[in-house]
């Protein structure tokens, strides 16, 4: 009795030690498998140091960044090309909020020493949208290598522009390190920009979500709007049109202060266009462009309506805040937080249209658009674009009407885009 107990023993415990041993094997095959494919997706910036090296080598170079601009591994461009004996890096160049993102919406930096690497930072934001003759003086090639968020007046892209524009000028080669486009390169939506309407928070005749990499942006400006830079785009390895940035190895970096999420991405192209009204965007809360409201809305009220529209992908919570600064900084708000179920289904210019006009015909006595500027222009009509949508809205026209008069602006742009989808 007692060898057969002691036989049994033997082989629990053979077996449970095997187990243990493939457990621990499938948990290496795994962290393996996860690192294989990080390895496999390459950004543009990793694609420029292990294999286009030659590009920068040999030059000075000139570096447009700000903290997204790192690798998989979270280390910053500007320390990987400062700390490579093989790259000459002379000076850096910041968009809005900073090269190292210490800047709030709209604060103007002037030009500062990085504390880091000593190189000049220069300020691409306030009076000095494009690089001067003077700042880009001894440069040979400028790299551009920022996170952008898919939406047409996030400012990043016109800096961009702005600066092949002055690449052009001054003779130096312009190179666009790319990165995924994170709401995806599949879907486009919302009305094309009319030139009229033309600003910092949308420059072109592009759709308020207009599915396409920064480098693919890159080369529709330059060609289309004749910019005409030397222009050469590293492309990424790996990434496809249907991904969005949580189906990339990527960590999500705050591109800026009120985009702290890929959630806040996600909404930002419809929720985006509150701003231009006395309605808060949630800025100065925890839920930028998710959390929407003012003391004048019944949040109750307003969810079930908007609940009542049944939009794809999307519920609408009753929710209250107070905004720590921003519009109605310290006053209790009153409205919705905007939940994506599905971010396939979802219709982000729909819904952030929808939410407008709902908040506009349930509150006529309190709901106002942005002041209009001299020339009888709106903030509202600089981030949809035009100037009849407001129009539309104050004449009780449904979304769906409006949506129609942009449907053949959007098939053209659609065709103009084929041209310059690298993926």
């Amino acid at each position: 009795m007692k060898k057969w107990l002691v036989m049994l023993l033997t082989s629990i415990l053979i077996l449970s030690s095997l187990s243990v041993a493939l457990a621990d094997n499938n948990g290496k095959g795994n962290a393996h498998g996860h690192h294989k494919h990080k390895k496999k997706f390459k950004l543009g910036v990793e694609v420029l140091l292990d294999e286009q090296k030659e590009l920068i080598e040999g030059k000075s170079v000139g570096l447009i960044t700000n903290p997204t601009g790192v690798d998989q591994n979270l280390v910053s461009i500007v320390d990987l090309l400062h700390n490579d004996p093989d790259v000459d890096l002379k000076a850096l160049y910041g968009p809005e909020h900073g090269v190292r993102g210490s800047a709030q919406a709209g604060e103007y930096v002037e030009y500062y020493t990085d504390e880091e690497t000593g190189l000049p930072v220069f300020s691409l934001y306030g009076s000095t949208k494009k690089p001067t003759p003077e700042m880009l003086e001894g440069i040979d090639v400028l790299l551009f290598d920022i996170q952008d968020v898919g939406t047409r007046f996030y400012t990043y892209i016109y800096t961009m522009a702005y600066a092949m524009e002055a690449a052009g000028e001054n003779d130096i080669e312009f190179i666009v390190l790319d990165r995924p486009n994170p709401l995806g390169g599949e879907a486009v939506e919302g009305p094309v920009l009319d030139d009229e309407y033309s600003s910092f928070v949308g420059k072109y005749e592009i759709p308020l979500r207009h599915g396409m990499t920064v480098g693919e942006l890159a080369k529709l400006f330059n060609e289309e709007f004749d910019i005409g830079a030397n222009l050469t785009v590293v492309e990424m390895e790996k990434w496809k049109r249907d991904m969005y940035y949580d189906d990339t190895p990527l960590e999500w970096v705050l591109p800026s202060p009120n985009m702290p999420t890929l959630d806040t991405a996600l909404v930002y192209p419809g929720a985006a266009l509150i701003e231009g009204t006395n309605v808060s965007e949630g800025r100065g809360t925890t839920k930028p462009f998710e959390l929407i409201g003012a003391p004048f809305i019944n949040a109750t009220e307003l969810a079930n309506e908007l609940n009542g529209l049944e939009l794809p992908g999307v519920d609408f919570r009753a929710a209250s805040f107070t905004p720590s600064f921003s519009k109605h900084a310290g006053k209790l708000t009153h409205g919705v937080q905007i939940h994506v179920t599905d971010k396939e289904a979802f219709e982000r210019v729909t819904t952030g249209l929808s939410l407008v006009k709902t908040i506009h015909d349930l509150y006529p006595e309190d709901f106002e658009f942005r002041a209009e500027n001299s020339a009888g222009v709106s903030f509202f009509d600089l981030l949809i674009g035009n100037g009849w949508i407001r129009d539309a809205i104050e004449d009780g026209e449904t979304v769906e009407e409006i949506e129609q008069k942009w449907q053949g602006d959007l098939r053209e742009f659609n065709e103009v885009r084929e041209d310059y989808l690298l993926y």
